[in-house]
């Protein structure tokens, strides 16, 4: 009898709460229900009332303008996509999904003030940010306010522990740093190599300890190792120099495509470094910033998510969809990447059946996903493990190279 008594008492005083809302019912049903504890009674207090808007509101931040635009933009552009299709095939748990989105302009702290503006504005979960520097600033807050933050691209290793509300629908930089190390020693069957790194960039420094922890692994002597202050710099020869007297064979320097295209290749080229240059998926998108001779970005070779050339239909019709609505600037791996990150929450909400963010931040932990970058499941820091692709340039064009399984 105390039971059922608490119940009810806790049914009334939600009621009371809740008069006027569309979770109404559902608190006459629970009370109504002498087995449940109070608690039991609250809990699906809290869930009807999580869903009981006429949307499912979702949140996206991403910079779409400052240094990193190109992947805010394709990023964005990919998650907008896949939530057109979502609403058109019927949306999620039979409401349309409504987005509400910030741009953070890249910056930690536009992206903080964002993250709490969609925590104020009621979203159920938040896609973003995109690069690993602003993900770090904002991940404690998802933690410390109970609202997941799927990151479609930010890479670094430290965004993700066990049991938290913070995921990625990308892998690590530990992964993608040892997997350059392999595609170095077994496809390009070098021996010495050179880094070039920016030390305070938690992206570059974390590729940069995993490939040089890897080099061991599989027999790569590092014979020069050089760093930059920021992936911003844009004198490196001196450093280049260095690296191409060092004897290296071939060069790692996991940069962004904004460094990439205008400032290390052409200045390692003017060095006098004539070997392959391996980076990681900040290369995506150096054919924005490749200066006029596009020759000498031959030989360079990085990691990536996917490939527009794998011919399977879920990559062909993301490809034709993408370019239909958005053309092709931006279609790389940050659109396939947030297009995938935006179907993945879709699907744990549905599993979830609810929009209460405890019990998607769940159905996210368990997810088995099958997308344009891969099939996978989170291990238990919500990172997965997929198959690698490394592209290539020819000529000024990207060409898909090797696959490296996971």
């Amino acid at each position: 009898m105390k039971k059922i008594f608490a119940a009810i008492v806790a049914a009334s005083m939600v009621m009371a709460i809740c008069a006027g809302c569309g979770a109404k019912d559902k608190v006459g049903e629970v009370a109504s229900d002498a087995k449940q504890t109070a608690e039991e009674v609250k809990e699906e207090v809290e869930e009807a009332v999580a869903d009981d808007g006429e949307t499912i509101k979702i949140g996206i931040v991403a910079g779409v303008t400052g240094p990193t635009a190109v992947y805010g933009v394709a990023a964005q552009d990919g998650m907008l996509l896949a939530f057109d299709e979502i609403n058109a095939n019927g949306g999620i748990l039979g409401k349309q999904v409504e987005v509400i989105k910030y741009d953070d302009k890249g910056d930690p702290t536009e992206s903080c003030n964002a993250f709490n503006k969609l925590d104020g504005e009621g979203v159920c979960a938040v896609l973003g940010p995109i690069t690993s520097g602003v993900c770090a600033a904002v991940a404690p807050i998802a933690n410390d306010v109970g609202l997941v933050m799927l990151t479609a691209t930010g890479t670094a290793d430290t965004l993700t522990t066990a049991d938290d509300y913070v995921f990625r629908a990308c892998f690590a930089d530990s992964y993608q740093g040892k997997k350059a190390a392999q595609f170095a020693a077994q496809e390009l069957g070098v021996k010495d190599v050179a880094i070039i790194y920016a030390s305070g960039d938690a992206y570059s420094a974390g590729c940069c300890d995993a490939f040089e922890a890897a080099a061991a692994e599989y027999g790569l002597n590092i014979v020069a190792k050089e760093g930059s202050a920021t992936t911003d710099d844009t004198d490196f020869s001196a450093q280049l120099t260095t690296i191409a007297n060092s004897g290296a064979e071939a060069l790692f320097a996991p940069y962004y495509y904004n460094a990439v295209g205008p400032y290390i290749v052409p200045q390692a080229r003017e060095a006098g470094f004539t070997g392959p240059i391996i980076g990681a998926d900040g290369y995506d998108g150096t054919l924005t910033t490749m200066i006029e001779d596009k020759s000498i970005y031959n030989d360079i070779y990085f990691t990536n998510h996917y490939s527009p050339e794998d011919p399977s239909d879920t990559v062909q019709n993301f490809v034709k969809n993408f370019s239909d609505e958005y053309g092709t600037d931006y279609l790389n791996a940050f659109s396939a990447l947030g297009y995938d990150a935006a179907y993945m929450l879709a699907q744990a909400i549905e599993e979830a059946g609810t929009t209460d963010r405890a019990a998607i931040r769940d159905a996210i932990a368990a997810i088995n996903f099958s997308g344009v970058t891969g099939s996978f499941t989170l291990d238990e820091t919500g990172t997965p493990l997929k198959s690698v692709p490394i592209i290539t340039f020819k000529d000024g064009e990207q060409v898909f190279y090797t696959m490296l399984e996971n």
